[in-house]
């Protein structure tokens, strides 16, 4: 039952990031760490991700609102950072600036072989706060369990991957 509630999240991980629009309300940005040095004024959101279970293929780091209307809906992200996963003891570090102070949610994908489609068998994905993930959301937590509040300067979390 665990391993079908880790690969039905996987999917919806992974049909959300598919169907995703180049540019939408967000924009696509570097992974530049500098913005969330000691020296940066923000606001931002320091995320390291751990967990990754090899350093291949490409991840993808997506901000949202933290709002119904807007959480892992198509077009919604506010940024998102797509690189190589280059993952040292299974961890990496982004830095994602955002707008304003305010409550934001946070979504990742590990596409182990970099293919940009979503393998259940083989990739992997996870959320701001870490919620769990199950047949009945359909493997989309809530915003309400993946809310954060980022405030004026560097914010920083911890998302750990799940997969199969």
């Amino acid at each position: 039952m665990v391993m079908f509630k880790v690969a039905v999240g996987l999917m919806s991980v992974g049909a959300l990031f598919a169907a995703a629009p180049a540019i939408a309300h967000g924009m696509e940005i570097g992974n530049d760490l500098e913005r969330c040095s000691t020296d940066a004024k923000g606001p931002a959101v320091l995320v390291d991700v751990r967990g990754f279970a090899a350093s291949t293929g490409k991840v993808r780091v997506q901000s949202y609102p933290a709002t119904k209307a807007a959480w892992l809906a198509k077009g919604e992200w506010l940024g998102r950072i797509d690189v190589p996963v280059k993952a040292s003891n299974g961890a990496m570090r982004f830095c994602m600036p955002v707008p304003q102070p305010g409550k934001y949610g946070i979504a990742v994908r590990h596409d182990r072989d970099g293919n940009g489609k979503t393998d259940i068998s083989r990739d992997g994905g996870g959320f701001s706060n870490n919620p769990s993930i199950s047949i009945f959301n359909l493997g989309k937590p809530g915003v309400e369990k993946a809310a954060f509040y980022a405030g004026p300067g560097v914010t920083k979390i911890t998302i750990n991957l799940k997969y199969m």
